[in-house]
């Protein structure tokens, strides 16, 4: 805010008046509160949906914060003067409508986190030839603990240990 107040200040001096400020970033999963901040504080806040700005594909380009900044500048500009097909601006949602998507999002990482430790116990019973197991049995961890491998012994110590919390 500072900033912005110095620049206008600056520009107030040098005999121009600022009726408006308006100020777009890309949108992220925590850059929502900024926009609500900006506009309590009459500063028009946009968040530029990230996959809606075009980047040439013809040749590598290096993937650098300028670079995306002046691309960014170059597509909110264009949006401000009506050129709607530069970018799409994503919704600002409440703090109310964020806060209902709290369950949602609790939800994804938990599956997330699920999906991760079965794959996880998959990769560590295919060492030893197991590849039929089912972990999503109500019982699997009773039967994981009773399993032979290939050769017909048991899961050695410290492969059991391993996998008992993951159960």
């Amino acid at each position: 805010m500072k900033l912005l107040q110095r620049w206008r200040d600056e520009a107030g001096q040098a005999g121009h008046t600022i009726k408006r400020i308006a100020v777009a970033y890309e949108a992220a999963g925590d850059g929502f509160w900024l926009a609500r901040w900006l506009r309590a504080r009459d500063i028009e806040a946009y968040a530029i949906h990230p996959a809606s700005v075009a980047v040439s594909r013809e040749h590598r380009r290096a993937k650098t914060d300028r670079l995306d900044t002046e691309l960014l500048m170059r597509a909110f500009l264009g949006w401000l003067r009506g050129e709607k097909r530069h970018c799409s601006m994503a919704a600002i949602p409440t703090l109310e409508e964020e806060d209902a998507r709290r369950p949602n999002r609790e939800r994804q990482t938990l599956v997330g986190e699920q999906t991760r430790l079965v794959n996880r116990i998959k990769a560590i019973l295919a060492r030893f030839g197991i590849c039929s197991f089912r972990l999503s049995l109500r019982n699997a961890a009773d039967w994981l603990m009773a399993i032979r491998i290939a050769e017909g012994t048991p899961l050695p110590d410290n492969t059991r240990a391993r996998v008992a919390p993951l159960a």
